[in-house]
């Protein structure tokens, strides 16, 4: 990642060692502040249930957590290497291309402003906690949900890349049930109803993209209680089969 960017934010001999695949996996173990939080402190008034308490710092790769701070850091890291704002990067490469409708938008923090080559542009976030993320509605989320369930591929054409989808959809190497920013269920412990091979992305109020290769469905679901997931699928699942 050091090679990447330009603002130093891998300069310290530990994050130095982080990889985009520790980033993506939510392992990185990134230490630092990103737009005035924390990486290894995040109290209730900033992260609700999901607070984080200081504690030892692991080699990157080698522990999971989820940490939008640390995701924050490698979308800026991703700015540095575009050099233009993610959002219109995926406005031209993936959302027009699928047939998205113009309504989407992706921000950033009020404070995540930097200039990249003389331009100033938003670091957009990775999570919609303290006022950045992805307003989307659920159509355009069922259209982003149908090209990963055809492995990237949209009326013949290939958006992303087939072996990119494949990386996604791998676990860590240590054992989270967890891809590259997809919450994967192998162990059956995420939908224990649903089949091991689907999986989901998840956002604010539970917002879910629940993606089922296996019997071909892609469901979105949004503002629900996270816990009643399972029932939702195993009922789609027993209506298929009747």
């Amino acid at each position: 990642m050091k090679q990447y960017a330009t603002d130093g934010g891998y300069d310290s001999p530990h994050n130095a060692k982080v990889t985009w695949e520790n980033h993506l996996q939510q392992t990185s173990e990134w230490e630092g502040s990103m737009w005035g939080k924390n990486s290894n402190f995040l109290g209730v008034e900033e992260f609700g249930r999901g607070q984080r308490r200081p504690r030892e710092i692991k080699e990157p790769g080698t522990f999971w957590e989820y940490n939008d701070v640390r995701i924050n850091r490698m979308s800026l890291t991703l700015l540095e290497v575009w050099k233009k704002p993610l959002p219109q990067v995926l406005k031209d490469e993936v959302m027009d291309r699928i047939g998205a409708s113009n309504t989407w938008q992706y921000h950033g923090y009020f404070n995540s402003q930097v200039v990249i080559n003389g331009k100033k542009m938003d670091s957009v976030s990775g999570g919609t906690r303290w006022g950045g993320g992805l307003w989307i509605s659920a159509r355009d989320e069922a259209r982003f949900g149908y090209l990963i369930l055809h492995r990237g591929k949209w009326k013949n054409k290939q958006i992303v890349s087939e072996s990119w989808i494949k990386m996604a959809t791998t676990p860590t190497k240590i054992g989270q049930d967890y891809g590259y920013l997809w919450w994967l269920n192998t162990q059956g412990k995420q939908y224990p109803s649903a089949p091991k091979t689907s999986f989901a992305a998840l956002g604010a109020g539970s917002s879910t993209i629940w993606i089922d290769p296996e019997h071909d469905l892609v469901v979105v679901w949004r503002w629900h209680q996270d816990r009643g997931a399972n029932e939702l699928f195993k009922r789609i699942l027993a209506a298929i089969k009747t």
